[in-house]
């Protein structure tokens, strides 16, 4: 159903309230801490206020095995950054994430329609014993980097689970990047060991990966082994560092696994930034910050549990493959796969669903909108019946997207649109079980996440008002820091020089009149003209509605010692921009926000430029418009369409 502005789209039932973690973990903070919390909103107050507190009940209520937690919750107060949570602990992430070993599936595989497989956990267990085997063999210890070069595949994980038993730290990258795109990334970790597969399928196509390999290892003197993990079944190619991985793993039989208890804040995984605007940058994460925040979301916010099938639509090189494989700690089953969502049509995301009978459907608010304007109604074609909640990150998800999930996908299903990112590997604002959907809102902000909006002078702004999206207090799964970065001078410089002792994330932002959010873009590409801020998701909004237009992207061009507004629109093939359609973008913008958000120029582009996770790149764009060099087009999946925004005549008056 569609909403009138009056009501939700969607409402948990009075059984499902009550029976969700949630409410059971509320009930417990109630009874050990003598608090009164009757709803969500006093839920987040008490988890931002006493923090030591609430995350002392998270590890309990969620079972975190630890070989000692310590009587210390928070040290060093609520420096940000410098505080540091349970500093006397010790556990391993990995025996957390494998709590089960039994014959029921922990993994489910689909490569595209050419492979389909499934790990049970006491399969899962046994491999990732012989993985550890083999890397202790090959000499890697705790501190060592351990990379993945991979599909999202089961290896992928087996091998993540590995290096996390030894104590070394793990990165990855999907298959589709570029020899300097591998580099600009491992290269400055220094990894011993790389993990890479034969090859992939993508969009039915078979696509090699060894030719890289010589290169690769040629640039990275670091790497002492090389180990091909077939896919494909692609031939070998005789490099004296590569070993197949049955050879690596030939000499070693499943054995109990001795992992490694490490400190909470011992490295778990250097995640990387786009890179979009210069050679990615490093971020390092903590184990211990990472499974609570994680298992936090899944547990509490996304109500998960254990027999749970979770999916989220993801490769090895985006946040949200490290966020889905947590999910294991819950118990669930996690479902992979690796490949087109269009392939062989857009069916086949929901064709898993059913089939495996997924109950976390997560994806990317650009696969909405493309299942939106390809005319597909799963609702109709689908059962879809196990299917809880529906997952969507990556962009604001606009409002006519809400529509479209209730209906034409499901109209009893959770919708939950989360937003964080790699810099905290989780949530700032997420879904929540206990509060109803409201058409474009995300909402709740993250338990145990002090979220506040600020203006330019630091001062909170209004329910209504946008502003920068900033958290007053430190959670666990801060960034340690970046890789190599003396002094945390690059590190402070990302997050804490627009508001000193406050995380600034770079997101524009305001809160809804009940209690949700709604994101307005990246602050970095907030466009300023006539000295007013506008959001670019406000315009994507708007011109994303008008039938024919596929995609757009908007960036403000320096012109006449100001800003205007330029959107460049990718239209529906055969389609050209003439007076008529530009006239409905401009009504449509100025009816539906102000006449400061229509844009000086509209101009048509074939293909708009993507980072490898689907975003687009309004940054790059505006870069070449002015001239500007693009310092990092490796990171992109298409750099080729920036040629499309290079020297416009139409931008040159």
């Amino acid at each position: 159903m569609r909403a009138s502005g009056t009501a939700p789209l969607w409402q948990p039932s009075a059984e499902r309230m009550a029976g969700s973690n949630i409410v059971a973990f509320m009930r417990q903070a109630e009874q050990r801490w003598s608090v009164n919390l009757p709803d969500y909103a006093a839920l987040w107050r008490w988890s931002a206020d006493r923090p030591e507190h609430f995350w002392t009940l998270v590890w309990d209520f969620c079972g975190v095995i630890a070989k000692t937690r310590g009587d210390r919750v928070i040290a060093d107060g609520e420096a940000m950054p410098g505080a540091r949570f349970f500093p006397d602990a010790r556990l391993s992430f990995a025996e957390n994430l494998m709590r089960r070993r039994d014959d029921t599936p922990a993994l489910i595989f689909k490569g595209e329609d050419r492979v389909k497989r499934q790990v049970s956990w006491a399969e899962l267990y046994d491999e990732v014993s012989c993985m550890a085997q083999a890397m202790r063999a090959m000499g890697i210890v705790e501190g060592d980097r351990v990379a993945a070069y991979m599909p999202n595949m089961p290896e992928t994980v087996i091998a993540m689970l590995a290096a996390n038993s030894i104590g070394a730290i793990f990165s990855s990258a999907s298959p589709d990047f570029g020899v300097q795109g591998v580099v600009d990334r491992f290269g400055q970790i220094e990894p011993r060991l790389l993990l890479l597969a034969d090859g992939y399928y993508y969009g039915g196509k078979t696509i090699f990966c060894l030719d890289k390999l010589p290169e690769i290892l040629s640039r990275m003197p670091s790497v002492e082994k090389a180990v091909v993990v077939p896919y494909i079944d692609a031939t070998m190619l005789p490099i004296a560092q590569a070993v197949h991985l049955e050879m690596f793993l030939a000499p070693f039989k499943p054995g109990k696994i001795a992992f490694a208890q490490l400190p909470f804040n011992h490295p778990l995984y250097i995640m990387f930034s786009s890179g979009t605007t210069g050679v990615p940058k490093c971020i390092v994460h903590g184990q211990g910050g990472t499974l609570l925040q994680q298992i936090k979301e899944h547990r509490l916010n996304g109500d998960m549990r254990a027999g749970d099938r979770a999916f989220w639509f993801t490769t090895c090189g985006w946040m949200m493959w490290n966020w889905l494989v947590s999910a294991m700690a819950c118990e669930a089953t996690l479902l992979l796969y690796d490949g087109s969502p269009f392939h062989p049509d857009g069916n086949v995301i929901f064709d898993f669903a059913d089939a495996a009978g997924m109950t976390l459907l997560g994806t990317s608010a650009k696969f909405i909108d493309a299942c939106h304007k390809a005319g597909l109604e799963p609702a109709k074609t689908h059962k879809l019946s196990t299917v809880r909640m529906l997952g969507s990150t990556g962009s604001p998800l606009v409002a006519e997207s809400f529509d479209y999930v209730y209906e034409k996908i499901k109209p009893d299903v959770h919708l939950a649109s989360i937003s964080g990112g790699t810099d905290l590997l989780g949530c700032f604002v997420l879904c929540s079980p206990i509060l109803p959907v409201w058409r474009g809102e995300i909402q709740a902000p993250g338990l145990g996440m002090a979220v506040a909006i600020l203006d330019e002078t630091g001062n909170p702004v209004p329910d209504g008002e946008k502003g920068e999206l900033t958290c007053l207090k430190p959670w666990p799964s801060m960034p340690l820091g970046f890789w190599n970065d003396p002094g945390d001078a690059r590190y402070l410089a990302a997050y804490y020089e627009k508001f000193p002792g406050i995380w600034c994330h770079g997101d524009f932002i305001a809160r809804t009149e009940h209690g949700g959010y709604v994101i307005y873009g990246r602050s970095d590409a907030t466009l300023n003209a006539g000295g007013v801020r506008i959001g670019t998701a406000e315009i994507y909004r708007q011109v994303e509605q008008i039938d024919g237009v596929v995609e757009s992207l908007v960036i403000g061009q320096e012109w006449d010692n100001d800003t205007r507004i330029v959107l460049f629109v990718r239209l529906r093939d055969g389609l050209s921009l003439d007076a008529a359609l530009e006239k409905r973008i401009r009504n449509q913008i100025r009816s539906s926000t102000t006449p400061r958000h229509v844009p000086s120029r509209i101009l048509q582009v074939r293909d708009i430029p993507r980072t490898r996770s689907g975003k687009i790149v309004e940054l790059a764009v505006r870069e070449v418009v002015h001239g500007r060099p693009v310092k990092n087009q490796e990171a992109l999946a298409n750099p080729e369409a920036l040629e499309e925004f290079r020297d416009r005549p139409e931008l040159a008056g």
